[in-house]
């Protein structure tokens, strides 16, 4: 039994895929810790404000995350056996479900913005500034759901190069505008957090506007015109919701989960609300590597199955586990060595309540973090993406609705300390590592999609 691979085409190809995913992930990180920068210069309720007003944003991501983690399973499958009819058909209806669910999401917010942001605090001044914020960032939402479709399924025929440089023109837009628009540079007024959601805005539209260029006049794999956003096809749509189901109503019980952790550390202190997006930052730094790793993964992985390849994907699977098991233990190790000078040193406007606390998650973090390199990315990257969406949803929800939430509720309700209460809400990174070995190698998770007749 091989468990290191020795097929050069594997690393080559995760490679290939993982790097533009990654540093379009580094860009993305870069610019919105500079943003965070920025806002964080204004003090900590518009900090708290952004952050409570971006998790309407985060729970549409969940979904459209499901969308776009469904359509890449079925679509690289497809790909790997270069049936790219039916990858046009599949790229088509995952962006016109993923823009429907952006119209909803942005009049969802438009009608009620402060009721959605009081979800989330009781805190009056953090809910004023939340509602500034989400009131114009929503009118993005529209834009941001199309282009990553788009994205997506470019990534799905082994483009990702194309999301890397759209991303980066979309990221430094939007960073440029908010020094302008957040301080009011160039003779302009200072908008303040204002100034940021209209950046985002403003990014969000010139992103998806490349996007389409791209798919529509520069592709060559799939030669897509706007008229094939209307194509259907019956029998494909059943198997993609089939497939996607799930992985869409997994999003949705993360989107619960992310609730309930808004929800619960907004009823802590406003510095326990800044140090969680000030550790949030530093998680997403290194979910730039892992899952930028994961994501590659589970193209090859899609691919593989697709082919029928199913003794080959054995031997992958094997070799990611190694893979991944490293990243997490040096990820753990980073998290440790530059966690003072990056609360000390970048932080320097938030109150020393927000910088202690922020210390305390993170040495909680550096523990979890091995479980989510490993399980995190090793179930969405093997299991998910090769066909089995069902287990991964199912496993979710078990461990958010009864550990999770139940464990963070019990922490708040008793009062216990920030720290505490952090790592009651992260406890379910470590669980799932257990019921994930079992898992991944019994090697049932692998299922072909792929349909050999013909299909309207």
């Amino acid at each position: 039994m091989t468990i290191i691979t020795k097929d050069r085409y594997f690393y080559k190809t995760l490679l290939t895929l993982a790097v533009p995913i990654m540093l379009q992930s580094l860009i993305t990180f870069a610019v919105n810790f500079a943003d965070n920068l920025m806002i964080s210069s204004l003090g900590d309720v518009a900090v708290s404000g952004v952050y409570m007003g971006s998790q309407f944003q985060t729970i549409l991501m969940m979904f459209t995350t499901g969308i776009d983690a469904a359509l890449l399973i079925i679509a690289a499958q497809y790909w790997g056996i270069r049936d790219t009819a039916s990858v046009k058909k599949i790229g088509a209806m995952g962006i016109r479900w993923a823009t429907c669910v952006g119209i909803i999401f942005t009049a969802a917010v438009l009608i009620a913005p402060k009721f959605w942001v009081s979800r989330f605090t009781k805190d009056e001044a953090v809910i004023e500034a939340g509602v500034e914020y989400v009131l114009y960032v929503s009118l993005s939402y529209v834009f941001f759901c199309a282009s990553q479709l788009v994205l997506s399924t470019m990534r799905a025929v082994e483009k990702p190069k194309v999301g890397l440089y759209i991303s980066t023109i979309a990221l430094f837009t939007n960073l440029v505008l908010n020094w302008i628009l957040i301080f009011g540079r160039l003779g302009l007024p200072a908008l303040g957090i204002k100034g940021a959601a209209i950046a985002t805005l403003i990014s969000r539209i010139v992103e998806c506007g490349l996007a389409f260029f791209y798919m529509f006049r520069m592709d060559k794999r799939l030669e897509m015109k706007p008229k094939d956003l209307l194509l259907k096809a019956p029998a494909l749509g059943r198997d993609f919701i089939r497939t996607g189901t799930p992985v869409v109503l997994g999003q949705l019980v993360w989107s619960a989960n992310m609730l309930t952790y808004s929800y619960i550390m907004g009823h802590l202190s406003a510095s326990a609300v800044t140090a969680a997006s000030m550790v949030g930052q530093l998680e997403s730094f290194l979910r730039v590597g892992t899952f930028g790793l994961s994501a590659a993964l589970g193209i090859v992985t899609s691919m593989t199955v697709g082919a029928g390849k199913f003794e080959k994907m054995k031997e992958y699977a094997r070799t990611a586990q190694v893979v991944f098991l490293g990243v997490g233990l040096a990820s753990s190790v980073l998290i440790l060595l530059i966690k003072a000078p990056c609360v000390h040193l970048l932080y320097t406007n938030v109150s020393d309540e927000a910088r202690s606390y922020a210390m305390s998650f993170m040495n909680v973090l550096a523990v979890t973090y091995i479980g989510t390199s490993w399980q995190a990315t090793l179930l969405s990257g093997l299991v998910k993406s090769g066909g089995d969406t069902s287990f991964v949803f199912k496993n979710d929800t078990i461990f958010v609705f009864l550990v999770v939430i139940p464990a963070g509720l019990l922490a708040l309700h008793f009062g216990l300390a920030p720290w505490i209460v952090f790592a009651a809400l992260k406890c379910d990174q470590i669980l799932k590592c257990f019921v994930a070995v079992v898992k991944i190698n019994s090697f049932n998770w692998m299922k072909k999609l792929t349909r050999t007749e013909a299909h309207g």
